[in-house]
């Protein structure tokens, strides 16, 4: 795993503060550090991800109870994969507490070494998260207390994942596509960003790198130039319309420079 955050950050008291009170919480069997602070991409007002990791079951009452202002998220607030969290705020440092359910991280796993997994809708995620994001922040993150699993990127995954992250791409750029002829200008550039992000996810599945939020995604995948396309997409169906068939060019040529039989 990635190594320690930097002890010289003025935060970092408090953050061992915090990991060794939620440790001694309840069915909690391991805390995390993740986001940009566990891969050293943070600004210094960044805030901390700290995610709870917890078998047979957890109580965020016990969170509350310690006392740091915020709110809180129920166990499932988030959905069936992100399980959960809210804000906090510790010594005026903002923390980001998860909760993570090692059953649910093993049963994931489990999938994803015979190349499955799913895609489940959440908000701010344009292509939906996919359930193996729990083992990519297991592939990510800082554990600062207890033990957590250390896995690889599944074989099966890297083989299975692509073509269907490929196959949304497509069937988002043909809506994307008739969204242009008729001039509706919202959902095209909607669209037409969604796809960039479920191919991103595709080139990023085919390379065995993990990614754990949209935040960099097309970033790292390459297709940062979706940016260009949308931001000159024009308000006429004819400008629309090369738009949409420029982001598909670019999906392509960046799948194909991948080695993706696009």
């Amino acid at each position: 795993m990635p190594s320690d955050p930097d002890r010289s950050s003025v935060a970092f008291a408090e953050l061992d503060v915090v990991a060794d009170a939620l440790v001694a919480l309840p069915g909690a069997r391991a805390v995390a550090l993740g986001g940009s602070r566990a891969q050293g991409t943070n600004r210094p007002d960044s805030d901390w991800d700290v995610a709870v990791y917890y078998r047979g079951g957890f109580d965020p009452q016990g969170v509350r109870d310690l006392g740091w202002p915020g709110q809180l998220s129920e166990i499932g607030g988030w959905g069936r994969v992100f399980n959960g969290g809210g804000k906090l705020s510790v010594d005026g440092q903002v923390i980001d507490v998860h909760y993570r359910d090692l059953d649910l991280v093993d049963a994931i796993h489990d999938n994803a070494v015979r190349g499955e997994f799913t895609i489940e809708p959440l908000l701010f995620h344009q292509a939906g998260l996919p359930s193996y994001i729990l083992l990519a922040e297991l592939g990510i993150d800082t554990t600062l207390r207890g033990q957590l699993p250390e896995w690889g990127y599944p074989p099966a995954l890297r083989a299975s994942a692509p073509p269907i992250w490929w196959g949304n791409a497509v069937n988002t750029l043909e809506y994307a596509d008739a969204h242009a002829r008729h001039g509706r200008v919202a959902q095209c550039a909607g669209l037409l960003s969604e796809a960039a992000c479920h191919a991103a996810h595709a080139i990023l599945a085919h390379r065995g790198e993990w990614v754990t939020n949209e935040k960099q995604l097309l970033t790292a995948a390459g297709l940062r130039g979706i940016d260009r396309i949308i931001g000159r997409i024009g308000t006429e169906p004819s400008t629309l319309v090369v738009a949409a068939t420029e982001s598909r060019e670019l999906l392509v040529q960046a799948g194909r420079g991948e080695g993706l039989p696009w």
